[in-house]
């Protein structure tokens, strides 16, 4: 362990302090001439200033900002001997496999903590006890599986949490009590399939939401996210999107482009079989009993859980596409319709207008004919 507090080599050291501070009148059992109460005190204050200013032998500490650095140093556990002013702390790239309860008890004000690529796949449920101030988070590029709800709820001031490039297939669905201060949740890259909107609920100031790269399911269950997801771009939230992966109607879609009238409600759960409710002619709700179908209950319910989409499903695109181009075909029809009234009206006219010229024409050699018939008679 490396120390910034002067040796407590005991002849040297006792001797000095006597010799400059004048310390006599008794021995202590280096043979030198001290009192015992100072003597005693004065040690146990450089003891404690040499616990306080320690530092890990891998390890690299700067005083002045707090900031310990314990990155690529091939540990295979957290450092019992970090100083406990410390309030930021890198353990990335190493070796580190688990967590204990309590690891980090003897650092009470951390406030950032990256564990990163540790291939870390054990954490205990009190792993993170004690970090009451505790602002950011960054736990990607291991190997966790899952989550328990109980993992955080000793970190009311987390503000980011970073869990993206792990294993993970399952998130708790309540934490127990709102994250009132996280802004920043990731979780892209893993195995998820669902995600409980409770969850998000929970998190009501968090702006930034990474979901990319997950094996998402859009059936009926991930119908909560998608509404949740329109509620939080609408409040100004910024998300990458979840891309469907399954099944193969929806594969490669993504989650909020898919109409709402496609989406099934979930089936209520399958009863037990040799529940005693199951024998009652009806439930609470006056459901009328089904046929016996040949499928199993497991089949079913996979079945009754999927979309389905019906044989001409709707698509916002090709709707939109569908209104434009009718609109411009109703566009050229009534110019087509009033380019052949215009021509029928000039046509009529100029026939109309030939007619009457024909006419007068005709009417012409008769009214001179009675002129002159007229103008011949005897007076």
């Amino acid at each position: 362990m490396k120390s910034w507090a002067p040796s407590l080599s005991c002849p040297r050291f006792v001797d000095r302090l006597v010799n400059k501070g004048g310390l006599r009148g008794h021995k202590n059992s280096c043979g030198d001439p001290v009192m015992k109460g100072e003597l005693i005190l004065l040690l146990s204050v450089i003891v404690l200033l040499q616990v306080v200013h320690s530092c890990p032998d891998k390890c690299h500490c700067h005083s002045s900002t707090d900031f310990v650095d314990c990155s690529r140093q091939g540990l295979a556990e957290i450092p019992s001997d970090l100083p406990p002013q410390t309030r930021m702390l890198h353990l990335q790239d190493n070796q580190i496999h688990q967590l204990p309860a309590f690891a980090f008890r003897s650092v009470p004000w951390l406030t950032t903590l990256n564990l990163s690529n540790n291939s870390l796949s054990n954490v205990a449920p009190q792993a993170f006890d004690g970090l009451q101030h505790l602002q950011v988070l960054n736990l990607t590029q291991n190997c966790l599986l899952s989550l328990e709800s109980r993992l955080f709820r000793s970190l009311p001031q987390l503000r980011e949490l970073d869990l993206s490039s792990n294993n993970i297939s399952h998130l708790p669905t309540s934490l127990g009590k709102p994250w009132e201060n996280l802004t920043v949740f990731a979780v892209q890259q893993n195995q998820l399939q669902q995600l409980d909107g409770a969850l998000l609920e929970s998190m009501p100031s968090v702006r930034l939401l990474f979901l990319k790269d997950n094996l998402w399911k859009c059936n009926c269950h991930l119908r909560g996210l998608k509404l949740w997801l329109e509620k939080f771009i609408y409040k100004g939230g910024i998300t990458d999107g979840v891309i469907c992966r399954s099944p193969d109607t929806w594969k490669g879609k993504d989650l909020l482009k898919i109409p709402h009238e496609l989406y099934q409600p979930c089936p209520p759960p399958a009863p037990d079989p040799g529940s005693p409710q199951t024998q009652q002619p009806s439930s609470a709700y006056g459901a009328v009993p089904r046929p016996p179908e040949n499928h199993s209950s497991g089949e079913r319910d996979l079945l009754g859980c999927e979309f389905k989409p019906k044989p001409r499903p709707v698509n916002l695109r090709h709707a939109i596409g569908t209104v434009i181009i009718t609109g411009v075909m109703c566009g050229v029809l009534c110019l087509m319709m009033l380019a052949a009234a215009i021509y029928g009206c000039t046509y009529a006219a100029i026939t109309a207008q030939y007619h009457r010229g024909r006419l007068a024409q005709t009417n012409e050699p008769g009214k001179t004919e009675g002129k002159e018939l007229f103008d011949s008679s005897p007076a």
